[in-house]
């Protein structure tokens, strides 16, 4: 039977929608988890409720645009719990906008967040996983960048250099100490559409949301089943649409 039992998981963005879900659903299945975001009361209380079920949970403030936050993440969760098995890249921001308007700020912030946070995580994690002989990254990218859609030109570009990143990391990696899989959501019922300036955007993102979105456990439950395989078995990519998106 595969299991969680004992597996050592940080999670960045993890103070709501993807994020909560997944370090609920793995220390429910037995994975003792750090939770990393930059809202200190909120990854506090989540980690109190899981600790209440039964579950081993820790906190760490931490904000992926800030190298020397993924560090402090790292080392808090070997200094807590002796290693650090996978480290989950969630946190993500979509302030999407058509290239005409010329939201540079925007532009930006998500290179900052979706690209440089991830490689912020992999330079963080890498050196632990290479002196413990394994380790797990695995990243929350997004089907936006499968199929460009408008006003989402710079958010799928930063989603698609991520798949880019962690195809380079797995063809570097055969020597099977690092795995590496990047999971692909759609429509998911979360709060990113919060991160988007445009009101009009914001709404209809929404819109869509609420008519066809599946919950943020569909993507915890893909995260589960690829931390739980064995070290000798690599789950590359996972796309999770609702059955009605396009």
């Amino acid at each position: 039977m595969l299991s969680l039992n004992g597996k050592i998981v940080a999670i960045t963005g993890a103070s709501g929608g993807i994020g909560e879900a997944t370090a609920r659903l793995l220390a429910q299945r037995g994975a003792a988890v750090v939770l990393a975001a930059r809202r200190s009361e909120r990854i506090d209380a989540i980690a109190q409720d899981i600790r209440e079920e039964g579950g081993r949970a820790a906190t760490c403030v931490v904000d992926v645009t800030k190298a020397e936050d993924l560090r402090r993440l790292v080392s808090t969760t070997v200094e807590r719990y002796g290693r650090i098995d996978v480290l989950v890249n969630n946190a993500g921001i979509a302030p999407i906008s058509p290239l005409a308007d010329l939201d540079t700020e925007g532009w930006s912030a998500m290179i900052d967040v979706n690209l440089r946070g991830m490689l912020n995580g992999v330079a963080a994690a890498l050196p632990a996983f290479r002196e413990q002989g394994k380790g797990h990254l695995v990243s929350i990218v997004s089907v936006a960048g499968l199929s460009v859609s408008p006003s989402m030109a710079v958010y799928a570009a930063t989603k698609n250099a991520v798949r880019t990143v962690h195809e380079g990391l797995r063809t570097e990696s055969t020597d099977g100490v690092v795995r590496t899989t990047a999971i692909s959501p759609g429509y998911i019922r979360t709060d990113l559409a919060d991160s988007m300036a445009d009101p009009a955007l914001r709404r209809r993102t929404r819109e869509n949301m609420d008519a066809m979105g599946i919950p943020p456990e569909a993507v915890a439950r893909a995260v589960a089943f690829a931390v739980e395989q064995p070290d000798d078995v690599e789950i590359g990519e996972i796309n999770v649409r609702p059955t009605v998106q396009a």
